[in-house]
Parts: structure tokens; C-alpha cells; sequence
């Protein structure tokens, strides 16, 4: 009987893969030389249809049976915003790594701790997938919101793209040129994806496949969904963002989790080679249940790890907490700004201030009492303008995001 390989091929021993075409090619003349853009088949996979047999439904079983779990500690905990809040940003941090940006977790909570920060053009790229995330929920959730459809997809890349790199490359809108993955040219690039003329279509029907109702589990579809988008390739740039952001709000609207609390990211990040690789067996030689294999192996890994994470830092917390109540220098003031610093796990004395709607000496007595109990720690070794890091909260939920030099 077959058996699971280890993490890294993904495939069953002795699987023998149907054969199927994904796509058709199309040529196409770009720059003045001819190249053939592929053009995907509509989902879900057909000729033949996906199998999905016994070991992918183990497979599925366990990812579905992850995601419960990760719902499930969400609504154990006291604030779930805590674990949104740093969730959704290690997501965003992941996210926008993988295409290049080099910004850590920690710049991005030291950004947002400043009072007039300046923020540099790595920290822009990772705000405005906050945002794009933040609209697209949004408006999902608002009665008179967009659905999950091109328009959403559309105005959350605009936010994306706002201001970054790309920013001249038509943000918010569907190419109208040709595009290519990989390579100096449309001639020697990895992937050429569909000619614009063909976009309206292929949009218009993967749009339909996120509302038919299909037979398969819904956590198939979604990883059908994102290899789908990214093989379209609808942009000029920040495809690949749209594409992770697609899943989570999938993931949402398909109500498989109630708060984008997976930052899958860091699974593709991990397996950065395998997740291209994916990708190209689908397009060339129609492997969609190893691309499914891969896609599900991920979500079952990093629930999981999210769980772990999540009991961690609650159970941190709580310590802390109990270590700041029984301390001689506990104030009211210094366990309201306590509560605060899961969201804010880096404060100044001007940020404390805003946060527990306080004077300047009340929130330095404060961050002083955080300090002498061992909670916060200072990192600037400076007098004047000194910053205070929840330094370990830090350490558990930073792990993944840090820059290959920096760590």
C-alpha cells in the first residue's frame, strides 16, 4: 500500500499520476520574438478529475481536522484581536519576503511604535498588505460589501501596490500587456502566462468557480484557486501577495476558519523550491493531486504550529500578568499598559501615554514597573527617546520572519 514520502517530494510511493492537460499554449509575438503563453484549462480539473484516494484523504482529513483546531483556539483565549493582530502581520511580513522585501517582523511592530515614523520602502510593502487584507475582510464582512470576486481582488491590489514598488504598473487594474515569470525576456523566461485578450474569460470563470457549488472538500478548491490565479497571473507585479491573500479570505468566506489566523506563507517560504516546482507540474505535466498533496501537507503544518504558537503566548501572558499583580512596584497604570502590549509589544513613553490615556509620569512610572518585573525590556540604550520591547512575546512570535543576515 502506498505510503506518505517525506516533507519535500510530497508524493505517494508508488503513485501513478493520470495523465491530464492543464492548458493549451498560444503564440504570441512580445519584443519581436515568438513565445507560447499558456493558457489554463477552466477548474476544477477534468479529463480526468481530480482523485482524490485514500492517502490524499488522509491528507485532507488532517488539514481539515488542524484548521478546527486552530478555530477552536481562537475562541479559547481571552482576545482573539491579540492573536489576529499578530498573526495577520507575520503573514504580511512572510508574504512580502518571499517577493524580495526585506523587512522583518520586529522593523514592522518598531514601525508602528513610533509616533512619526518614517517608513522606508520595505515597510510600505508590508503596510499595504495589511491594508489590502483589512479592506478585503472589510468588505466582505459589511452587508453592502464587494463578495469575493475580481472587483474586491482589484481594489485590495491597489492598496497593495500604492505608493511601492509598482506602483507604475497599473495598480488595482488587469494587465493589458504581456507578462512573464523568471528570465531577462518572454524568450528565455520559466513561464509565460496568458495573453491579456484571454483574461477577461479566464477571470470571469475562475471568479464563478469560487461561487459554484462543487463537490469538492473546500480546502481542495482553495489550493485549486490559488494555482489557478497565479498560473492567470492577472497583474504586472504583486501577484504572488494577491494570490496567499486569496487563500485567507477563502479560507474566511468558506467559513473554515472565523480570522485569518494561518500565515501560510511561511510554509511556502520553507519549501520555496518545492511551491515552484508545484506550481510548473500542474502547468506541464497536469499534477494537480501532488500540487493538493503539497498544499495540504502546509495547511496541516503551519495550524498546527499556529496552535502552539497561540497557547504559547497566552500562556506567557499569563505568567506575566501574575508576575506584575504579585510585584511590590504593581500600579493600576502599569497592568492597563500591561494589557496592551500584545498589540503594542514595543511602547515608548508618548506611545504608552496615548495607550492608557495618561500623563507623561504616570506612563513612565508605568513602563518602569513593566521593566522591574522583568516584562519589558529597553532596547535602545539611550536616555532620551528610548523604546521598551515585550521581549519575549517577541522572540515566540517572530520566529520565521527574520531576514536570512539579521537573525
Amino acid at each position: 500500500m502506498a505510503v506518505p514520502c517525506a516533507v519535500g517530494s510530497f508524493l505517494h510511493v508508488g503513485y501513478v499520476m493520470p495523465t491530464r492537460k492543464t492548458g493549451r499554449y498560444e503564440s504570441v509575438i512580445v519584443g519581436g520574438e515568438k513565445v507560447d503563453a499558456f493558457v489554463p484549462f477552466d477548474l476544477p480539473p477534468a479529463r480526468p478529475a481530480l482523485v482524490i484516494d485514500d492517502k490524499l484523504e488522509h491528507r485532507l482529513g488532517e488539514a481539515e481536522q488542524a484548521l478546527v483546531r486552530l478555530d477552536l483556539a481562537g475562541e479559547m483565549v481571552p482576545s482573539l484581536d491579540w492573536f489576529i493582530y499578530a498573526f495577520v502581520r507575520k503573514e504580511a511580513v512572510i508574504s512580502s519576503q518571499i517577493e524580495g522585501t526585506q523587512a522583518s517582523l520586529v522593523d514592522l511592530l518598531a514601525f508602528e511604535a513610533e509616533e512619526h515614523p518614517a517608513a522606508n520602502a520595505d515597510i510600505e510593502e508590508v503596510t499595504n498588505y495589511l491594508d489590502a487584507l483589512a479592506y478585503a475582510r472589510g468588505q466582505l464582512a459589511a452587508k453592502r460589501g464587494l463578495p469575493l470576486s475580481m472587483r474586491l481582488l482589484n481594489e485590495a491590489h491597489k492598496r497593495l501596490m500604492h505608493g511601492v514598488r509598482g506602483s507604475n504598473k497599473q495598480p488595482g487594474e488587469v494587465r493589458r500587456s504581456q507578462n512573464w515569470i523568471g528570465g531577462s525576456r518572454p524568450g528565455n523566461g520559466t513561464y509565460v502566462p496568458p495573453v491579456p485578450d484571454q483574461l477577461p474569460r479566464l477571470l470571469s470563470e475562475l471568479e464563478k468557480y469560487i461561487h459554484v457549488d462543487d463537490k469538492l472538500p473546500a480546502l481542495v478548491r482553495a489550493g485549486l484557486l490559488h494555482v489557478q490565479f497565479e498560473t492567470i497571473h492577472p497583474y504586472l507585479d504583486g501577484n504572488g501577495r494577491i494570490g496567499r491573500l486569496l487563500i485567507a479570505l477563502l479560507l474566511e468566506h468558506w467559513k473554515l476558519l472565523k480570522a485569518p489566523l494561518l500565515y501560510l506563507s511561511l510554509f511556502f517560504k520553507l519549501h520555496r523550491e518545492e511551491y515552484y516546482r508545484r506550481l510548473n507540474r500542474v502547468r506541464l505535466e497536469g499534477d494537480w493531486e501532488g500540487w493538493t498533496d503539497f498544499f495540504l501537507d502546509g495547511v496541516a503544518t503551519i495550524a498546527d504550529e499556529a496552535v502552539a504558537s497561540a497557547r504559547e503566548l497566552f500562556n506567557l501572558v499569563s505568567t506575566d500578568r501574575a508576575r506584575l499583580l504579585s510585584a511590590d512596584s504593581a500600579s493600576v497604570s502599569a497592568l492597563r499598559l500591561f494589557e496592551q502590549l500584545p498589540r503594542h509589544p514595543i511602547v515608548t513613553v508618548v506611545s504608552a501615554m496615548k495607550m492608557i490615556d495618561a500623563s507623561k509620569p504616570t506612563a513612565t512610572r508605568a513602563i518602569e514597573a513593566l521593566a522591574e518585573a522583568g516584562i519589558l525590556v529597553e532596547t535602545t540604550g539611550k536616555k532620551r527617546d528610548r523604546s521598551f520591547a515585550y521581549r519575549a512575546y517577541m522572540e515566540r512570535l517572530r520566529i520565521g520572519t527574520d531576514l536570512p543576515d539579521r537573525k
